[in-house]
C-alpha cells in the first residue's frame, strides 16, 4: 500500500523524470513543497507555465532565448568570424562563464548516434554547414564532448566542410588532464585526448 496520497505520488513521480533525481530526493523535495509556507509551490508552478511558454530557440544559433534573437546574436561587439559548435544550451553557459571565448555558437541539440537512431539531420547540423558558407564565416571551433559521439560528430563537420572547399579552418578544443589530478586515475578517453592534443611547452 502506498503511504502518498494519490496527488503527493503524482508529483513525485513527476520530480524524479529530472536527471539525478531519485525516489528518496524526489520524496523529500515532494514534502519540503507541500509543508512550505511561502507560496513555493504556486511561484514554481508559475515559472515552469512561463519557461514552457516564453522560451524558444534563436534562429540563428538555436541557443534558448525568450527574445526574437540569443543576447550573444545580438551583442554587436562579439567576433562574429568563429563559430562555437556545442551540444546543448548548457555547454554555452558553461563557456560563457569562463570569460575566454567573444565568438558566436552554435547549438546542435543532440551528437551524431547511428546507435541511438540519430543522424546528421536528426540535429541542428545542416543549419550549420549553411552558416560556415558566409563569407564573415573563418573558423568552426568544435567544443562537443571527448565522446564516441562527440568525436563522431566532429569529424563529420570536418569532413563536410573539407569536401564543399569552405575556405574554413575547423579546429578541436583540446582536453586533457585536469590541475592537480593523478595519470592513475584518468580514464581512457582523458589520456588519449591529453596525449592527442598535447603542445610544445614553449608555446604554454
Amino acid at each position: 500500500m502506498d503511504p502518498y496520497p494519490k496527488p503527493l505520488r503524482e508529483l513525485i513521480s513527476q520530480l524524479k523524470r529530472l536527471p539525478g533525481i531519485g525516489e528518496k530526493t524526489a520524496s523529500r523535495l515532494a514534502l519540503y513543497i507541500l509543508g512550505e509556507k511561502g507560496g513555493l509551490a504556486v511561484g514554481l508552478a508559475d515559472a515552469l507555465k512561463k519557461v514552457k511558454q516564453c522560451i524558444r530557440l534563436c534562429p540563428v544559433c538555436f541557443n534558448i532565448t525568450d527574445k526574437k534573437l540569443c543576447a550573444i546574436c545580438q551583442n554587436a561587439s562579439r567576433d562574429v568570424s568563429i563559430i562555437c559548435v556545442v551540444e546543448d544550451p548548457s555547454d554555452v553557459l558553461a563557456l560563457e562563464a569562463t570569460h575566454s571565448y567573444n565568438g558566436l555558437y552554435h547549438v546542435l541539440h543532440g551528437l551524431i548516434s547511428p546507435i541511438n537512431g540519430i543522424g546528421p539531420d536528426n540535429i541542428k547540423l545542416p543549419e550549420l554547414i549553411e552558416r560556415a558558407k558566409k563569407p564573415s564565416i573563418k573558423e568552426v571551433l568544435i567544443a562537443t564532448n571527448p565522446s564516441v559521439e562527440g568525436e563522431s560528430t566532429s569529424h563529420y563537420i570536418h569532413k563536410v566542410i573539407r569536401d564543399a572547399k569552405l575556405p574554413v579552418t575547423v579546429s578541436r578544443i583540446a582536453y586533457g588532464i585536469p590541475m592537480g589530478a593523478e595519470l592513475k586515475y584518468m580514464d581512457q578517453i582523458t589520456l588519449s585526448s591529453a596525449l592527442r592534443y598535447r603542445r610544445n611547452i614553449k608555446d604554454l
